[in-house]
């Protein structure tokens, strides 16, 4: 795994809509020098959203964005950052399509919009790359049934 991403599993936290009483679940795997996102999105329960989010590996710099080399299930998948660990804080998310193809993705940060709990946020600041220290990854389409998302490269641009 090379750039922005860690490389160990184990490193990436689980965070599902069972905090709000949903039955998706989803981990994250390491995979062939990559890793894969992969899981099953239940609606049960007002649920629909699965994710997963580690600490970045490098940090970003003043990079203009990220170059992901993706293969997926043909879902779309939000790549989010923060600058902070807590739940309570804003993310930037970017939403991005997949096919059963390898493709590179680049995701420029001016194209990041600042959310809160699925929400957008109006007020909040631009994306500063040199502040992020999370990454994640969430599938929240209301699509349920299983999904699956390879990632072999992210990298700034």
């Amino acid at each position: 795994m090379t750039g922005v991403l860690p490389a160990a599993a184990a490193t990436w936290e689980t965070v599902d809509d069972g905090v709000m009483g949903g039955r998706s679940s989803s981990h994250m795997h390491g995979s062939d020098g990559g890793l894969r996102f992969e899981g099953t999105v239940s609606l049960a329960n007002g649920g629909g959203f699965a994710s997963v989010r580690a600490p970045l590996g490098v940090r970003l710099g003043d990079a203009r964005g990220l170059a992901l080399e993706v293969r997926g299930d043909g879902r779309r998948y939000q790549l989010r950052l923060r600058a902070d660990g807590e739940s309570r804080s804003i993310a930037w998310r970017c939403i991005f399509a997949t096919s059963a193809d390898w493709q590179t993705v680049t995701l420029a940060f001016s194209d990041f919009e600042p959310v809160f709990r699925g929400r957008r946020v109006a007020d909040a600041p631009c994306l500063d790359p040199r502040q992020m220290q999370l990454i994640g990854f969430m599938t929240a389409d209301k699509a349920p049934g299983p999904f699956r998302l390879e990632i072999r490269c992210c990298r700034p641009v």
